[in-house]
């Protein structure tokens, strides 16, 4: 079944839990879904660190989940695993990076799923399939034991099927995590170039709260997508540059050529110049962060495309600026008028995920009719 690289025994109690294969579970090979990888890779001598919470919860791993190879990519198309079966339409891809996640929590097969996200990769599946899932803060959830892509992105989060899920995949990830409490919050409306059905069911969506809803402007948003977009390619090169060289015929041709653009674009003065850009983006959006509580965009722009131009994914830009400032974000679903909803993206001040899960729960509640 291509929705999990490795499954377990899934009896007994105990909240089911799939995890991504690029964080390491003692005594199994992690493959980070790449045929270069799974041919030497070792049993994990230990747990990754995010796997303390749940060992002690009592969690019950039920699988390893498949991803786009390597973490790096959007549409979840694995070609030495299999591509998993994304629920709202098997003619369309799932999403990736965290692709088996994402289908696993919407199936039912686990409660809760872990998935990284270093340009979408919980937000992205998360809208393809339909479900809900959150970018955590950079640093808040440790790293240790999970394959890097780009250390100065990558994130590790929860994924489930509704808000719920992912404050219980939060609770397993950090004991103790609970929703904020709810309250009137003013939320700045971000419009992105996206599909008007898509546009329409946010603005829906975000009236059906009550909250107060006032439109900002921020036209830098795509010349950052493209200065996080070079940052997180040069370290995705740097962080794989062995395994490229040396295994090249066990990387996918679009990781392949993907990494090659990161060591294409890892000249000194591009990248300088590209985290100077890094911290003004930061100012800018502190600054957005102090007159609005929450920021309100797509998840993606378009739907999920069909399997056969699953790169037409790849011009959906909504999540990356939001890596690049190091802040939390929430996807969920939202009714369109047609048969596949739409996602919905609020983006948070650093550490505020309580808040974007509460404000998630009054989503949910608001639209639930």
């Amino acid at each position: 079944m291509s929705t999990f690289i490795t499954r377990f025994d899934t009896s007994g109690p105990g909240v089911r839990l799939a995890v991504k294969d690029l964080i390491d579970m003692e005594g199994v090979p992690t493959t980070a879904g790449c045929r270069a990888v799974a041919e030497t890779a070792p049993p994990a001598p230990v747990d990754a660190l995010c796997l303390a919470g749940a060992r002690a919860a009592g969690a019950r791993i039920v699988g390893r989940t498949n991803l786009h190879e390597l973490a790096f990519g959007v549409t979840g198309v694995n070609p030495w695993f299999g591509t998993p079966v994304n629920p709202l339409d098997a003619t369309r891809v799932p999403g990736g990076s965290s692709s088996g996640s994402a289908v696993a929590v919407a199936t039912g097969e686990a409660d809760v799923a872990y998935g990284s996200d270093t340009g979408g990769s919980v937000r992205i599946p998360s809208a393809c399939c339909g479900t809900t899932g959150l970018k955590t803060t950079w640093g808040r959830i440790p790293l240790e034991g999970v394959w890097p892509l780009s250390p100065s992105f990558d994130t590790v989060g929860p994924m489930a099927r509704d808000v719920k899920g992912v404050e219980l995949g939060m609770a397993l990830l950090e004991p103790g995590f609970a929703a904020a409490e709810a309250a009137p919050w003013r939320v700045g409306r971000l419009r992105l170039e996206a599909d008007p059905k898509i546009d329409a069911a946010i603005d829906r969506a975000l009236a059906a709260t009550g909250w107060e809803i006032v439109d900002i402007d921020m036209p830098e948003w795509e010349s950052v997508a493209t200065t996080a977009g070079l940052l997180l390619v040069a370290e995705a090169w740097n962080c794989n540059r062995l395994l490229a060289e040396t295994r090249p015929d066990g990387i996918g041709r679009d990781v392949l050529d993907r990494l090659h653009l990161g060591r294409d674009s890892s000249d000194q003065v591009s990248l300088s110049a590209a985290r100077t850009a890094q911290a003004l983006w930061n100012s800018r959006l502190g600054a957005v962060m102090k007159r609005v509580d929450l920021v309100a965009t797509p998840t993606l722009s378009i739907f999920p495309p069909m399997i056969d131009h699953a790169n037409d994914l790849l011009v959906a830009r909504c999540t990356l600026p939001v890596n690049l400032a190091g802040v939390p974000a929430l996807s969920l679903p939202v009714p369109t008028e047609g048969h596949l909803p739409a996602s919905l993206q609020l983006v948070a001040p650093m550490n505020a995920e309580e808040t974007l899960v509460a404000a998630g729960l009054v989503i949910e509640a608001a639209t639930a009719n």
